[in-house]
């Protein structure tokens, strides 16, 4: 009952906050995904540089975000530009992987058959390989858009916006009027935001993919 009266009570600030919240974590994502196809399609014909740039991207995921934020609070300050930078790179790093992978799984008998019949090399990139390599690439952006939803409460370390702000401020007053209802808030919200994102690219997948590959 309290929670409920908190959040009839503050329901101006907790939709202005759910809406940063979202919408920095769609920018990060959307930033990340173009950097990732386009890192994946100059790497992925070459086995050696591909290799390593999926094994570069694993990696860089072991890199705390807490760390890695804090170390661009040197050059950019505190607020929006390093949660932003922050976030963008880890939302590519899942991308780049399944964008790897899922060009190099294109059967080479379908490049040949497109070759065959006089598409050139951006053509059949564009009209074959990516179209097939596109379910394993959006299972990336899923994979990639709940992290970057989890990780973006932590950008209110450094003021960035978002609804951890909300979980933050209410941990740093836990006893106090409406402590744990502000961090449940921010908790449940930052859940129902990544539910709904999830449920967007799901409905992004049946509608983009083909049928025969679905």
């Amino acid at each position: 009952m309290q929670l409920w009266d908190y959040v009839q009570g503050h329901a101006g600030t907790l939709t202005f906050l759910t809406y940063q919240h979202a919408s920095l974590a769609f920018q990060s994502v959307l930033l990340g995904t173009v950097i990732a196809v386009l890192i994946a399609v100059l790497v992925y014909r070459l086995s050696f540089v591909s290799a390593l740039t999926l094994t570069s991207s694993r990696v860089a995921l072991t890199i705390p975000s807490l760390a890695l934020l804090a170390l661009l609070i040197i050059p950019f300050g505190l607020g929006v530009v390093p949660s932003f930078i922050m976030l963008a790179f880890f939302a590519t790093m899942p991308v780049i992987g399944n964008a790897i992978v899922g060009l190099r799984s294109v059967p080479p008998a379908v490049i040949e058959a497109a070759r065959g019949i006089g598409l050139p090399r951006w053509r059949i990139l564009l009209s074959v390989e990516l179209p097939i390599a596109w379910p394993v690439i959006l299972t990336g952006i899923r994979v990639s858009t709940q992290m970057i939803i989890g990780i973006a409460a932590i950008v209110a370390y450094v003021l960035g916006p978002g609804l951890g702000s909300l979980i933050f401020s209410g941990l740093s007053r836990l006893g106090g009027a409406n402590a744990l209802e502000m961090a449940l808030t921010g908790t449940i919200l930052i859940v129902l935001i990544a539910l709904v994102f999830d449920g967007l690219l799901v409905l992004l997948g049946r509608a983009t993919i083909s049928k025969g590959l679905q």
